[in-house]
C-alpha cells in the first residue's frame, strides 16, 4: 500500500539543503503541507538566511505542494513556538516532526572548547527538545503524532573527533526512548534515523566515489516509513546508499554476585560472562533492569 500523507501537516527542520530538504520534498509529494524549517547557517551553525527555506518553499510548491517558510533557530523557544503557532493558524493541526537540523564543530576532545561542546549539544537536543516541547500538547490532544530525531551512528557507537556530535545524538535515543512511552496512550509514535548520507556535513569526509552512493534520497525512504500512519515507535532506523538496518539499546542476562568482600574482583572475574549476549534483551522500559537485578537477587535468597 502506498504511503500518503494527505491531510497531514509536517515541520521539518533544517530542511534548506541535504537531507531535510529530501525529506520536505518527499512528505509534500505525497500529499503532506510542509513547514520548512532552516536558519539558514553556515555549517558551523554561525550566520542565518531565510532563502534556503524559501527555496525548498518554491520548490514544493512549483511540484503542486503546498508549504511554508521557517527561519527560526530550533535554539530559540520563542521562535519554534511562533513557528508551531503559525503553522496551527493556517493549517490547523501538526501530525508529524522530524527533528533534522544540526551543526558540527569537530575536534578532538583535548583540542575541542567547551562553547563549541555546548553549542552542537545545544543545536541537535535542546533543538529537538524545543521543537518536541512545541507540538507535543498538539499531537495529545489531536490522539496523533510521527516524531523522529535525528541520531548517528557517531553518537551510537563513536566517531574520534565528534564527542560532542557523538554525546548529542546518543541524548536524542534516550529522549526518543521516553517520550515514545510517555506519548504511547495519545498515538505518539517516536522514533529515531540514523543517516548516513553525502551532506554538507559529510562532502569533506568521503571520496567522491562514495558519496555518489550516499545521496540524501536513499535515506528518505526510511523517513517516510517511520511516519507514517502505520509506523513503529521506539525504533532505532539506520539508513545509507539505499540500505536499511535496524540498531538496540539491549540488555544482556548478567550474572548475580552480591556483596561479598570481593565482589569488585567477581565483576572483573565474570566480565566474560556479564557480557554474553546469548538470550540479551530489548527492554521495554528503564524499569526492566532494575527488575532483572532483583529478581537475580531473590532467585540467590531462595
Amino acid at each position: 500500500m502506498t504511503i500518503r500523507f494527505d491531510g497531514r501537516v509536517a515541520v521539518v527542520t533544517g530542511a534548506g539543503g541535504g537531507l531535510g530538504r529530501q525529506h520536505a520534498l518527499a512528505l509534500a509529494a505525497r500529499g503532506a503541507r510542509v513547514v520548512v524549517n532552516d536558519l539558514g547557517g553556515t555549517l558551523d551553525g554561525t550566520g542565518g538566511t531565510p532563502s534556503a527555506a524559501l527555496t525548498v518553499v518554491e520548490e514544493i510548491r512549483a511540484a503542486g505542494g503546498v508549504a511554508m517558510a521557517s527561519g527560526a533557530s530550533v535554539t530559540d523557544a520563542a521562535a519554534v513556538q511562533a513557528m508551531v503557532d503559525e503553522a496551527m493558524r493556517e493549517w490547523g493541526r501538526i501530525d508529524i516532526l522530524v527533528n533534522n537540523a544540526g551543526i558540527l564543530r569537530d575536534k578532538s576532545f583535548t583540542k575541542m572548547t567547551l562553547d563549541d561542546f555546548r553549542l552542537v549539544v545545544e543545536v541537535h537536543l535542546m533543538g529537538a527538545v524545543n521543537c518536541c516541547k512545541a507540538v507535543w500538547d498538539v499531537m495529545r490532544a489531536q490522539n496523533y503524532g510521527r516524531i523522529v530525531m535525528t541520531t548517528s551512528s557517531s553518537g551510537l557507537y563513536g566517531n574520534f573527533g565528534q564527542s560532542n556530535y557523538g554525546a548529542a545524538k546518543m541524548a536524542l535515543v534516550g529522549l526518543m526512548q521516553t517520550l515514545s512511552i510517555e506519548g504511547a496512550k495519545n498515538d505518539i509514535r517516536v522514533n529515531c534515523l540514523a543517516p548516513t548520507a553525502a551532506t554538507r556535513m559529510t562532502e569533506h569526509l568521503m571520496p567522491e566515489a562514495v558519496l555518489k552512493l550516499l545521496q540524501p534520497e536513499a535515506v528518505t525512504p526510511g523517513l517516510l516509513a517511520l511516519v507514517a500512519d502505520d509506523a513503529p515507535t521506539r525504533a532505532i532506523l539506520c539508513a545509507g546508499a539505499g540500505a536499511f538496518e535496524r540498531a538496540h539499546v539491549t540488555l544482556t542476562p548478567g550474572v548475580f554476585v552480591g556483596l561479598p568482600n570481593d565482589a569488585a574482583e567477581q565483576v572483573a572475574a565474570q566480565f566474560s560472562a556479564i557480557s554474553a549476549r546469548d538470550d540479551e534483551t530489548v527492554p521495554e522500559s528503564g524499569t526492566a533492569q532494575g527488575t532483572v537485578e532483583i529478581g537475580k537477587a531473590m532467585s540467590a535468597l531462595g
